[in-house]
């Protein structure tokens, strides 16, 4: 059994083989897979993003090895940063606010000063992971994770990547991108995605 992963991000693909190391099948990412096209994600929501995501991947290495229907399973995510005193912002379009190819920095940047005169209370912020897995058969699962916390007033941390940076843990007392690797699979909003979906697969498995 092989397990594709929707994404070419070679950090987020670190996270997924070191969360889904449990699990006895070949974790790939879909370039690994060799599928390279991008798919429009045009949901209103982080799941319904991730599930067409999902679709299209399985759709595409369908076509390219059919003989592996039996033993291919797709996952997609799709994930981002809501901001309360933004509305939500970026939301679904995180990875595109202020445009797809702004650098993090700028995008970090940006979002602590619109927050500069936003109460301590009022920053309140959360990560959102929405994974879809399509497996043999059109069989499909979905699962959700979330991380809450504050937009921090300076970027802090060079452990994460994208909004990690700004991203602050009153419990940890620490950015996103100042947790080790394994503090932050604990706690991250994809690590509990992955994990619920762990669980869900490995009953699919068995």
């Amino acid at each position: 059994m092989r397990i594709v992963f929707a994404t070419g991000n070679k950090d987020k693909m670190k996270e997924i083989k070191r969360i889904l190391a449990g699990i006895d099948a070949e974790v790939l990412s879909m370039k690994e897979a060799g599928v390279y096209e991008d798919v429009e994600e045009n949901g209103k929501t982080f799941s319904e993003n991730a599930r067409i995501k999902a679709d299209a991947i399985y759709e595409l290495l369908m076509e390219k090895e059919p003989e592996l229907a039996d033993e291919t399973i797709v996952l997609a995510d799709d994930s981002g940063l809501e901001v309360d005193y933004l509305g939500g912002e970026p939301g679904i379009y995180s990875a595109r606010y202020l445009g797809k190819d702004t650098p993090y920095t700028e995008k970090n940047r940006i979002i602590i000063e619109r927050l500069e005169n936003a109460p301590e209370d009022e920053r309140t912020a959360r990560f959102v992971c929405a994974i879809a897995a399509r497996l043999p058969g059109g069989r499909k699962l979905d699962t959700v994770g979330k991380m809450e916390g504050v937009i921090a007033h300076e970027t802090a941390g060079e452990n994460g990547f994208g909004y990690d940076p700004l991203f602050f843990l009153p419990q940890y007392g620490k950015t996103s991108a100042e947790l080790s690797a394994d503090e932050k699979n604990a706690i991250s909003h994809r690590g509990q995605a992955l994990r619920k979906m762990e669980e869900l697969l490995r009953k699919e498995l068995m």
